[in-house]
């Protein structure tokens, strides 16, 4: 009996090794694709989720397959890090162990690009900037849309070392992000005094809209992975995310880049 004990826990622990290596292998070949296909400098990196890999395989159909690249060129913003969840994906075993694929019709997918605060901050040409995400619902004036009783959803606190008149002063500001088609629109609507901002200075009254001007910008349209089309902004710790969602949809392995 404890023979067979030890004899079955063998076989399983090869089963596991088996399954992830199948796994590993598939994710390695898909991330080729991706990186040959969309000019990338680096393979992104692919996982599946789900277990067991062998079983997915088999049925050719992944609960959710991962994908994020970083250092993606962006004329706008530099280099800008992309991410996509293919829920519901669809392929052969062979396709993937051979390395073959190169389209996924998928259920349902989405596609985000997040953008941190060194692009945003070459945008601005403002080298220490800060991103933080407000309170999800502030409305007590020391944030908001200029405390005007609107909440902060949707919205981003910026902070960077700015021209205040004569002097360089670090200000925090509130701003609205809002899209705009294929646009994202961030448009400073005050100072901010709350504790996602780090001011060290107030500004006079009289300087306020030069300063918020100085945070206000367009950033312009960014394709999202595979070609979804933004349907969202928000502010997610130190970055803005923008991102969209298709259904029933076929995502071609070689178009990556329309990132």
């Amino acid at each position: 009996m404890r023979k067979l004990v030890y004899g079955l826990v063998v076989l399983i622990g090869l089963a596991v090794l088996v399954d992830f290596g199948a796994a590993a292998w598939s994710e390695y070949r898909v991330s080729r694709a991706l990186r040959e296909g969309g000019v990338l400098e680096s393979d992104p990196a692919v996982t599946i989720h789900g277990f067991p890999f062998l079983l997915q395989a088999r049925n050719g159909h992944y609960e959710n397959v991962e994908i994020r690249a970083e250092g993606v060129r962006s004329d706008m913003l530099g280099d800008i890090t992309v991410e996509a969840n293919l829920i519901g994906a669809h392929a052969s075993a062979s396709e993937l162990l051979d390395g073959s694929i190169r389209s996924v019709p998928v259920d349902l997918l989405f596609g985000r690009v997040m953008i941190d605060a060194t692009e945003l901050g070459q945008l601005y040409n403002i080298p220490d900037l800060q991103i933080s995400a407000p309170p999800a619902n502030k409305s007590d004036g020391t944030g908001g849309s200029g405390g005007s009783g609107r909440t902060t959803a949707g919205g981003v606190v910026l902070t960077g070392t700015v021209p205040v008149g004569p002097v360089s002063a670090r200000v925090s500001v509130q701003a609205d992000l809002v899209l705009d088609g294929d646009r994202v629109h961030i448009a400073a609507s005050d100072l901010y005094f709350g504790p996602e901002g780090r001011a060290d200075y107030t500004v006079p009254e009289p300087l306020k809209p030069m300063v918020l001007g100085l945070f206000t910008t367009t950033i312009e349209p960014q394709d999202l992975p595979f070609g979804v089309y933004p349907t969202f902004v928000e502010a997610r710790g130190s970055q803005i995310v923008v991102e969209g969602e298709a259904r029933d949809t076929t995502v071609d392995l070689e178009a990556v880049q329309a990132l």
